[in-house]
């Protein structure tokens, strides 16, 4: 628990210190957002802040990570999987963010070139699992119990393939208003950080202590009125931690519950193109993702936030209560 706790203070103070040196690169190099026309309108004020912030919160979760290696005295081979594998999801959405800045407009990389380079960095990552792992058998474990089952090993590639790629995505959807990924995702990384010390998963305390240190060090700069966006850089490598974390547990099935919010993002999303086809041009939703529908509906964007994060920390105290209650 010490360690824990020191590992998240060495990432919120490294990210909170490198935050305003980032702002200025981002300003100086002008990598400034650019906001849909079809989007609300008065996200419009927002052209321009810098974003690719992601940034400060990676490198201060990647020096926390490091730290952590040391005070435990001994090299945690799961945290260093979770933030390779966070870490090149980063890279592709820097490569997106960058793609954006360059054309001037809000949209990047296509959906297809996305993909791949998702598909292979969560087939990479799982390998890398398999390869650290005692008996070499993928195991899922069923919440609210102590029941867990294996999976052969093609078959588990393919659901962690699917799992990972779609967390990363919807956790990309959260990333709309100021602070909503990073205030929802804090939570996550709490549960996971005590899920990691009560099972006595070391790598995992490491690194979701440092990611709940991150993301409280970036949201003095990014909850609203923001000063910086963590762009796809910094939602993409949040959802290859969140989804990491998940599998490095053996328990990806939780995410139904500590990722709802996420999960609802792009159902919103799905439900409104659908319906939109189907209905020849109605609106089943004002705008998607969902977090849009309410601002239309007059929710101002901090309210959102704390009811969405609010709505988290409950969900993700049920799943804890899930992770103990076999134990008991």
């Amino acid at each position: 628990m010490r360690e824990a706790l020191l590992i998240c203070a060495i990432a919120f103070i490294a990210t909170a210190a490198i935050g305003p040196a980032i702002i200025r690169y981002l300003r100086k190099m002008k990598f400034g957002q650019k906001i849909l026309e079809i989007g609300p309108k008065w996200h419009m004020n927002k052209q321009n802040i810098p974003t690719m912030g992601g940034f400060m919160f990676i490198i201060g979760i990647a020096v926390a990570v490091a730290a952590g290696q040391l005070l435990t005295g001994g090299l945690q081979v799961s945290s260093l999987a979770i933030l390779g594998l966070a870490v090149a999801y980063g890279a592709v959405g820097l490569v997106d963010d960058y793609a954006k800045i360059k054309k001037r407009e809000n949209a990047g990389l296509t959906a297809r070139q996305k993909l791949i380079l998702q598909i292979l960095v969560a087939a990479a990552f799982i390998v890398i699992l398999f390869l650290q792992s005692e008996d070499g058998l993928p195991r899922i474990w069923m919440p609210f119990t102590d029941i867990t089952f294996g999976l052969p090993w093609p078959v588990y590639i393919i659901f962690a393939a699917f799992v990972i790629v779609g967390a990363d995505n919807a956790v990309n959807l959260t990333d709309g208003i100021d602070g909503l990924a990073a205030g929802v995702t804090l939570p996550v990384a709490v549960f996971f950080a005590a899920v990691g010390i009560i099972r006595g998963n070391i790598g995992v305390t490491i690194f979701a202590a440092a990611l709940a240190g991150g993301l409280a060090g970036f949201l003095i700069y990014n909850f609203n009125p923001a000063k910086v966006f963590m762009g796809d850089t910094g939602s993409l490598f949040l959802g290859g931690a969140v989804a990491g974390l998940a599998f490095a547990c053996d328990m990806p099935l939780i995410l139904l519950l500590v990722g709802l919010v996420y999960i609802i993002e792009t159902l919103s999303v799905i439900l409104q193109v659908t319906y939109f086809k189907a209905s020849g041009g109605k609106r089943l939703f004002k705008m998607a993702p969902i977090h849009h529908h309410f601002e239309m509906c007059g929710w101002g964007e901090k309210k959102i936030v704390l009811i969405f994060a609010g709505v988290t920390i409950l969900l993700c105290a049920l799943a804890y209560y899930g992770v103990i209650t076999p134990m008991r």
